[in-house]
């Protein structure tokens, strides 16, 4: 049996973490985010903002520890595997950004695919503003439509998850993978 690979993901601030939680409480098996190691790792080696610092390291970062959750669904036996983002989120966020990046990340998107992806669309009524999140509402307006276009120029169809409770908003995933 092939392990499905399912993507949830999202501009920041969209649910993304909170459902994933979800779906560990109901027995899946997720893989989460790695930005946020990787910027804790930066800023305890007194880079503020890595990104913003060094975007291809950044980046770089992002897509092998991405490639290495990707590659992890080798050894695992369930039925479907949740990742809290993808492959496809590195570049959409270069491009969201206008930075120019290797091939390589182009081809590392192109040549690992997934199953299935869910967008989470951005939400005002829930989202805030952190430590590692510094974008406005506005800008994670413009990373969802970046994130659209990353994953379909990569050949993804995308389905865009209602706003809702979590309880919906599960509901609708588990009702609609393919």
């Amino acid at each position: 049996m092939k392990t499905k690979r399912i993507v949830i993901t999202g501009g920041p601030g969209t649910g993304k973490t909170t459902l994933i939680n979800e779906l560990e409480k109901k027995g899946f098996t997720c893989l989460h985010e790695v930005s946020r190691e990787v910027i804790k790792k930066a800023q305890e080696e007194g880079i503020e903002q890595l990104f913003l610092t060094d975007p291809i390291l950044f980046s770089q970062q992002l897509l092998d520890g991405r490639l290495q959750q990707f590659n992890e669904a080798k050894t695992h036996k369930e039925k479907c595997l949740f990742y809290d983002r993808g492959l496809p989120d590195v570049t959409a966020y270069m491009d969201y950004f206008e930075t120019i990046y290797p091939e390589t990340f182009t081809k590392t998107c192109t040549e690992n695919q997934y199953d299935t992806i869910f967008l989470l669309p951005p939400w005002k009524k829930i989202y805030k503003q952190d430590n590692e999140r510094y974008e406005s509402f506005k800008e994670a307006e413009k990373i969802h439509e970046s994130l659209l276009k990353s994953y379909q120029d990569y050949g993804y169809t995308v389905q865009i998850v209602p706003i809702g409770s979590v309880e919906e908003r599960l509901a609708y995933i588990l009702n609609n993978l393919n």
